[in-house]
């Protein structure tokens, strides 16, 4: 998971004015509506939660009376602020000033038959603090048309396509007919737990999809999650609806 820098970040859409100062109220507010951490939210058997914020560090959430998507393992943009110094070297408590989760999916086997249903529609990968392949999650910001917005935009992680490279797999788009409007940005996270052991990691994963100017390839490096991985949550990030 990645840690946001206040100075450097606020990546995430491009209509926030520049920081000219962090001493006044304006700033302030500003920052707080800033994400600071993209996370892993891990729910613990005691109902606690720990996120999950890098290879090395944990976060330990103070003030969350409740498991925030009960016992539902997601990625998540937070805003937190320290509370204490750390404790060790690898986990720090924090207060938790908001949470947002990320729509999160499991990969599924390609099958040629629901090559229709996966889609075509072309998309671009965002080079960003938010596009990471960490902690066993595949997490990426993407930019497409958007149209009506009622209308969602499902997004399909398939594997199985090349038989020479089990780690390679494809991004598909099926905006279901909203392919005229105006170009715009969300979040999908995809859990790759399943694919990645001890042994394994770090594993190399090979990424294809198709963008607005033919297939595009990237190739990239992950670790496994330390923690037990479930299903996710929707939400949507500025209101761009994807499934």
């Amino acid at each position: 998971m990645k840690r946001l820098n206040f100075l450097i970040g606020a990546c995430l859409v491009a209509i926030v004015p520049l920081i000219h100062s962090c001493d006044s109220d304006d700033d302030k507010k500003y920052l707080l509506l800033q994400p600071t951490a993209l996370v892993t939210v891990c729910p613990q058997p005691d109902e606690t939660v720990v996120f999950q914020l890098n290879d090395t560090e944990q976060l330990l959430p103070v003030n969350l009376k409740k498991l925030p998507y009960g016992k539902k393992e997601v990625r998540a943009l937070v805003n937190y602020s320290p509370v204490e110094e750390k404790s060790n070297a690898s986990i720090a408590h924090v207060k938790v000033n908001w949470i947002d989760s990320i729509r999160t999916k499991m990969p599924v086997a390609f099958n040629a038959a629901d090559a229709s249903k996966y889609g075509n529609d072309p998309l671009e990968i965002v080079k960003d603090w938010v596009t990471v392949a960490e902690d066993g999650y595949l997490t990426l910001r993407i930019r497409t048309i958007w149209g009506q917005r009622n209308i969602p935009h499902v997004l399909t992680l398939t594997y199985g396509q090349n038989h020479d490279n089990e780690m390679e797999f494809v991004l598909h788009q099926n905006a279901n007919g909203d392919v005229a409007g105006v170009m715009g940005d969300a979040l999908i996270a995809f859990n790759l737990n399943k694919f990645l052991s001890d042994k394994q990691t770090p594993a190399k994963i090979t990424l294809k999809w198709n963008s607005f100017s033919g297939e595009k390839t990237a190739e990239l490096t992950l670790n496994a999650n330390r923690k037990p991985a479930t299903t996710a949550v929707v939400n949507n990030f500025k209101n761009n609806n994807v499934e």
